[in-house]
This record gives structure tokens, sequence and C-alpha cells, in this order.
């Protein structure tokens, strides 16, 4: 049986920004199986979303074998934020 993911500190603070600036975000943190915490569509782009707590150590904040392994095999748009300006650049909201 799966274990109930663990979801960052800063995920709603990420998720809220994303949201406001017109995004539609979907929470996928209880998929598991290495995949992205959020997605979210904007200006008719999905973009695949890894949030780490930029609070944490540097060590803490690596990417799971799992996650590693989804990222490399991913084909599609897929990137890791810690703050919600690298979120908001990451989809083009802001430069």
């Amino acid at each position: 049986m799966r274990r109930r993911a663990a979801v960052d500190a800063n995920q709603s603070e990420i998720v809220a920004a994303l949201r406001a600036v017109g995004g539609s975000v979907v929470d996928l943190s209880s998929v598991g199986a290495g995949c992205p915490d959020v997605l979210c569509g904007y200006r008719g782009v999905n973009y695949a979303v890894e949030i780490k707590d930029g609070d944490k150590f540097k060590s803490q904040r690596k990417l799971t074998p799992a996650q590693s392994l989804f990222h490399a095999c991913w084909r599609g748009q897929i990137c890791v934020v810690e703050t919600v300006d690298e979120a908001l650049r990451a989809i083009g909201a802001v430069k």
C-alpha cells in the first residue's frame, strides 16, 4: 500500500501564484512513481512542475530516484521550482 505523499510547505503558495496569473493547476502529488507535483496549464501550454522547498537543506531538495527516472523518461516539458518567482518564470508569466 502506498504511503501518503508528502507535500512541500511552499506548494500551496506556488499553486496560488500560478492560479493568480491565470493558470489552471491540478495537484498530482498523490500520483507517486516520480510524477511531478502539479500540472499547470497557461496560455495553451501544459507545464509539469516539480516543487521543492527552498528552505530545506540542499540534500533534502534533490530529486528522488523515482523523480529522476520520471524526468529522464518524460518527453514533454518538465521543470523543478523552489519559489513563486521560479514557478512564474518557468511558465513564462514573468521574465
